[in-house]
C-alpha cells in the first residue's frame, strides 16, 4: 500500500465505533490531532519511530525520495546547523509528524477518526497530509519550496519575532500600531507573537515594558514569519500551490488564518496563500475545538509546545504527546 493510499484509509478503515481509543476510555469522547510547527525540531527526532515502525520508515524513505536527498540523515544525525536551515527544518518537522501518525495507524490497525485536526503554522501542512488534502509527496515538496522561499524572503527583508507574555490581544495590537510591528501568532490569551524589522521590534519591546508585559522575549528565528516581510515569497508559493492537486479534507480541518473549518480544496488553497503573511489564530482554533466538545488533544510530532498551549487555554483539557515509539504503543494499548 502506498503512503497516499494509507491517507485514504483514515476515511475508509477507521471506525469510531470499533476503535474507542482515547485518554478517557470513553466512547463518546471527542478528540483532536494537533501538529507542531517550526521551533519543535531537535536532532534525533523521529529516529526511534524509523527504527521500530515499518510505516514510519516508509514515510521518511518516501520523503527522502521526493526531495532527492537524505533529509532523514540530517534529521537523525545533524549537523545542527543544517537542520536549523528553514528549508530543512520545515520538511523534517513534517516528516516526523506524519511518520508518528502512520505509526499510530499501523499499531492500532483501526485508528479513531479525530473530530478535528489542526497544525500550528508549518504544522498545518502535516495536517493536510493526514486529512488527504495532499499526498505526502506533494505536501513535502510544497513544504520544501515554502521553506526555500521563506529563507529568500528573510534575506531580502530581514526581521525577527518577539513573544509578548502577560498582555492581552488588544494591548498587543496597540503596541504593533505604535511600533510598526505586526501581530504574527496568537497562541493563548496571554502569549502573543509579534513580528517585524529589528527597529520595530526594539521599539515594541520598550513599549511592552511600559504596558505591563511580564516578558518580551526575542525569538531565535530566521525572520519575521507570518508578517508582511514574507511577501517576497508570496508569488512563488502561489505558483506551487496552483500546480498541485488538492482534495477536500476527509476530516474537519481548522485553518490557522480563519480559525474555522476548511471544507473544500479551494478553502485550503486560499488558507495557504493567506497563511504566509497573516496572523496565526491558534488561541481561537483551540477554543473552537473546546466549544465543539473536544476534550482530548493529541500532539503528534516532536515536542510538547502545543500541549502546553492547550493547557494554558483550558486547564481541564487532556493532552498527550505522540513523538516516539513508546508513546505510539501506549496509544495503541489503550484501544
Amino acid at each position: 500500500m502506498s503512503l497516499h493510499q494509507s491517507s485514504l484509509s483514515l476515511s475508509t478503515r477507521c471506525s469510531i465505533g470499533r476503535s474507542a481509543l482515547n485518554m478517557t476510555n470513553n466512547k463518546n469522547s471527542k478528540i483532536a490531532f494537533l501538529f507542531p510547527g517550526q521551533g519543535s525540531q531537535a536532532i534525533g527526532m523521529g529516529k526511534d519511530l524509523y527504527l521500530n515502525s515499518i510505516a514510519a520508515r516508509e514515510v521518511f524513505d518516501e520523503i527522502d525520495d521526493a526531495l532527492g536527498y537524505k533529509l532523514s540523515t540530517i534529521t537523525f544525525e545533524g549537523p545542527e546547523n543544517d537542520l536549523k536551515r528553514t528549508e530543512n527544518t520545515q520538511p523534517a518537522i513534517m516528516a516526523t509528524s506524519v511518520a508518528a501518525w502512520r505509526a499510530m495507524e499501523e499499531s492500532t490497525g483501526v485508528l479513531q477518526i479525530p473530530n478535528a485536526i489542526a497544525g500550528h503554522s508549518l504544522g498545518e501542512y502535516s495536517a493536510l497530509a493526514v486529512a488527504n488534502v495532499l499526498s505526502i509527496t506533494d505536501a513535502v515538496k510544497l513544504v520544501l519550496k515554502r521553506g526555500q522561499l521563506m529563507q529568500g524572503a528573510c534575506e531580502q527583508r530581514p526581521g525577527g519575532m518577539v513573544a509578548l507574555v502577560g498582555l492581552d490581544e488588544i494591548t498587543a495590537e496597540e503596541i504593533c500600531r505604535e511600533s510598526g510591528a505586526q501581530m504574527s501568532t496568537i497562541n493563548t490569551d496571554q502569549q502573543i507573537i509579534i513580528a517585524g524589522d529589528h527597529q520595530s521590534l526594539t521599539m515594541a519591546i520598550d513599549i511592552a515594558g511600559t504596558r505591563g508585559a511580564k516578558k518580551a522575549i526575542p525569538l531565535q528565528v530566521g525572520g519575521a514569519f507570518h508578517s508582511g516581510l514574507m511577501s517576497p515569497a508570496q508569488n512563488g508559493l502561489n505558483k506551487v500551490i496552483d500546480s498541485l492537486t488538492f482534495h477536500d479534507p476527509l476530516v474537519p480541518l481548522i485553518g490557522n488564518v480563519t480559525a474555522k473549518p476548511l471544507k473544500t480544496a479551494d478553502d485550503v488553497r486560499e488558507e495557504l496563500r493567506l497563511q504566509l503573511t497573516s496572523c496565526v489564530q491558534w488561541n481561537d482554533t483551540i477554543k473552537l475545538m473546546l466549544h465543539g466538545g473536544i476534550n482530548d488533544f493529541y500532539e503528534i510530532g516532536h515536542g510538547r509546545i502545543l500541549s502546553g498551549m492547550v493547557k494554558r487555554i483550558d486547564r481541564k483539557s487532556k493532552v498527550a504527546n505522540i513523538d516516539d515509539f513508546t508513546s505510539v504503543l501506549a496509544y495503541a494499548s489503550a484501544s
